[in-house]
């Protein structure tokens, strides 16, 4: 098979564990967005992060990584792909996109717990404002 091919057919697979990520997520399907000087990257960050990360563990790990790429079009190697192959790079591809969104919630709490202890808050205001993803605790803080 074609490196080109299989290596389209890898970063398909982890840009479609991106979108998982981005499904199972708190945040959801949103657009990049910078909030308090912390750039959230939204559903299409996901997408490339987990494109990204299924092609470098396909290239590095996988059989991708005994290619030799000639400098003519032909490959000094067959390479063949496998169903196996493209789950694992599927779940590199969550991964790698949930590894993204969880350092950008953390940064987002820890903005929020730096605002918030500027505010004099009642424990039953507290409650409410832990409920739900880290873009929508900073805003609570941000409103009470």
């Amino acid at each position: 098979m074609n490196p080109w091919t299989c290596a389209a057919l890898i970063c398909l697979a982890g840009a479609l564990g991106g979108a998982v990520n981005a499904l199972i997520s708190d945040n959801g399907f949103v657009l990049p967005t910078v909030r308090r000087a912390i750039w959230c990257p939204g559903f299409l960050a996901n997408i490339l992060i987990g494109a990204f990360a299924a092609f470098a563990s396909w290239s590095f790990y996988g059989s991708g990584a005994g290619v030799e790429l000639g400098i003519i079009n032909e490959p000094r190697a067959v390479l063949s792909l496998k169903f196996s192959a493209l789950a694992g790079v599927f779940l590199v591809g969550v991964a790698g996109a949930k590894w993204i969104t969880n350092e950008v919630d953390k940064k987002l709490l820890k903005e929020s717990v730096k605002i918030a202890g500027t505010k004099k808050l009642t424990d039953e205001e507290c409650e409410k404002l832990v409920e739900g993803p880290a873009l929508q605790v900073l805003t609570r803080v941000e409103q009470a």
